[in-house]
């Protein structure tokens, strides 16, 4: 900031306060800027899948579609990653959702939206051409931070932005609080990091203290300077006031790293880790580019690089833990780590998994998504504690209903399927032959001999043009059924019925059970969750059709997570942005090891 600028301008001690700019700069996800240069800102038995259809990846990564089926329009799992994303576009192109009327409103909105809006000047302005364009406007109030936040939209010249301040200081004989936090948001966005030490000065010298939003932009704009020791100082200064964020550990971590200091590095990671915060995927990546080649035991910052290498198969762990997926940036660098590893001999491919569990890169089997005999009872135990007897089950039930439905199950053999008969009964649009849908889903599952429960609601056995009786009749001949009051909830009677009738048994819904899920106390008992119902749920793949078998989409017989058996490492990674957090990627870093 001009030497002048600064004689100018006497600060105000107004309450500080965050403004929208800052709050989204601190949490977007912007990769650290080494160097401070400025970035650019533009076995069990389970119901057969008749016909299915299904992509397989042959070796040179092109992809080819089973030559018995024409190719559906439903991928191999409604876990696959992409799943919710193109089936909701699909949808939305069959109903023909956007007309071209809407299309015209949406565009005006769109507008709409730019009235009232300031429009910042392409040059540096005098004090006197400022103020002749306020008053051009009206005098509008906050005119100053209106105009900052502006020019920090367009991303114009940082003189522009200076050219304002000046003009702020003569006319005001101040600068507030929040203009000096978004002109300090523009600048460290457009990395003006020298400018940020003016600002920082002034602030520090005239505040008696840094909200959450000043700190936070300091800390990072700091991290990519020489002066990166200053971003750990203010990072001990915001411990005293409130718990720092993930990203402000994050930024102090690679600028660490970034300086050969291991100790630092991998100190506030642990601190991170201890707070239950989970680490940004760039934070990995600057640990595992921090990493040295060459395999030897010279130091590293204090930490030689065997120890640092335990340290970055820890964050591997991590990740299998805590069933968190590397984007493909990351995989990259944790591939070349690897192959650094020379006196290892590691070799590393891009791969992915056959329908039966098998790497086609190395041919090694995959961790099965079955859960072991301690998994399936813990679950079983967590599942009817937190969620069937839970605070609000009798939200969803009735305590007597619930127990006349313990009785029920107990009575009849174990269940091969559970079908969640209203849920499955919805799955064509045509709802005036709901019974005729769940009469097709019961009946190809009978036909492979299974013992089959209905969950329903008693509305379904009065006869109507949707629940027809014929169709009734036959589904209760076929499968044990039992229905519960209109005003109930299938869920947690779902929940139960599989879950009671062993490891094997499966259910029907395209219900994703996520309200359930997250009605688990922890971590480890909703990742377990997920786990078991990726093995566990069938969803009819596409619709219901009449004189046509009914179809399911594939269940995966392997797990999606990081695993080792020591001289392999599969690490599943996000090659899209298109995965829902209920979704597993379909890609797969292959590592192995030579001896």
């Amino acid at each position: 900031m001009a030497p002048t600028l600064l004689l100018k301008v006497r600060m105000c001690f107004g309450s500080p306060q965050l403004t929208s700019t800052a709050r989204f700069l601190c949490t977007k996800d912007i990769k650290p800027n080494i160097g401070g240069r400025k970035v650019d800102r533009k076995n069990n038995r389970q119901p057969e899948i008749p016909n299915r259809a299904f992509r397989q990846d042959t070796e040179d990564g092109k992809s080819k579609k089973s030559s018995m089926l024409p190719q559906t329009s439903f991928p191999r799992s409604v876990f696959a990653a992409g799943t919710a994303k193109r089936t909701a576009e699909l949808m939305k192109r069959k109903a023909q959702l956007v007309s071209e009327e809407e299309e015209q409103q949406d565009g005006g909105r769109r507008t709409g939206i730019k009235i009232g809006k300031l429009q910042p000047p392409e040059r540096p302005l005098s004090p006197a051409e400022w103020k002749k364009l306020r008053e051009s406007l009206g005098n509008p109030e906050r005119f100053d931070i209106r105009m900052m936040k502006a020019l920090f939209s367009s991303g114009s010249e940082l003189n522009i932005a200076k050219s304002l301040l000046t003009f702020v200081a003569v006319e005001m004989g101040t600068l507030s609080y929040e203009l000096l936090l978004c002109y300090l948001t523009l600048c460290v966005s457009s990395g003006h990091d020298d400018e940020v030490s003016d600002v920082y000065r002034i602030m520090r010298g005239s505040f008696p203290s840094l909200e959450t939003g000043a700190s936070s932009l300091f800390i990072k704009a700091f991290s990519r300077t020489a002066r990166w020791k200053e971003a750990v100082e203010i990072l001990q200064e915001v411990k005293k006031v409130y718990s720092p964020s993930t990203r402000n550990y994050g930024d102090v971590v690679a600028a660490a790293v970034y300086h050969n200091d291991a100790t630092t590095a991998w100190g506030l990671y642990d601190e991170l880790i201890e707070k239950g915060l989970s680490p940004h995927q760039e934070t990995w990546d600057a640990l595992f580019t921090g990493v040295k080649e060459g395999g030897g035991e010279k130091e590293m910052g204090a930490m030689t690089e065997s120890e640092q290498h335990e340290r970055l198969l820890g964050i591997l762990m991590y990740m299998r833990n805590n069933q968190i997926y590397p984007q493909q940036a990351v995989a990259n660098r944790i591939k070349s780590w690897f192959e650094s590893l020379s006196n290892q001999k590691w070799t590393a491919a891009w791969s992915s998994a056959t329908p039966k569990g098998v790497c086609r890169c190395c041919g090694s089997e995959l961790e099965s998504i079955q859960l072991s005999a301690e998994e399936y009872q813990e679950l079983k135990d967590r599942v009817m504690t937190d969620v069937i007897q839970g605070k609000d089950v009798f939200k969803k039930t009735t305590p007597e209903e619930l127990e006349r439905f313990k009785v029920f199950v107990k009575r009849k053999p174990a269940f091969d399927v559970v079908i969640d008969g209203l849920n499955v009964a919805n799955i064509n649009k045509d709802k005036s032959k709901q019974s005729e849908t769940l009469l097709a889903v019961v009946s190809e599952l009978e036909r492979q001999a299974l013992s089959i429960l209905v969950l329903g609601r008693k509305h379904m056995l009065t006869a109507s043009r949707t629940w027809n009786r014929h169709n009734m009749s036959l589904i209760q001949q076929k499968a044990h059924c039992f229905f519960t009051d209109n005003i109930s909830e299938d869920d947690p009677f779902l929940l139960y019925a599989t879950l009671h009738s062993g490891n094997h048994c499966q259910f029907v819904s395209r219900d994703l059970m996520r309200d359930h899920k997250a009605c688990l106390p922890d971590g480890p008992a909703r990742r377990l969750f997920f786990k078991w119902q990726r093995g566990h749920q069938l969803v009819v793949a596409g619709y219901v059709v009449a004189g046509r078998r009914v179809r399911f989409q594939n269940i995966p017989c392997f797990d999606t997570i990081v695993q080792s058996t020591g001289d392999t490492w599969h690490i599943p990674y996000d090659d899209t942005e298109d995965r829902s957090t209920y979704e597993v990627p379909q890609r797969w870093l292959c590592l192995t090891r030579k001896h």
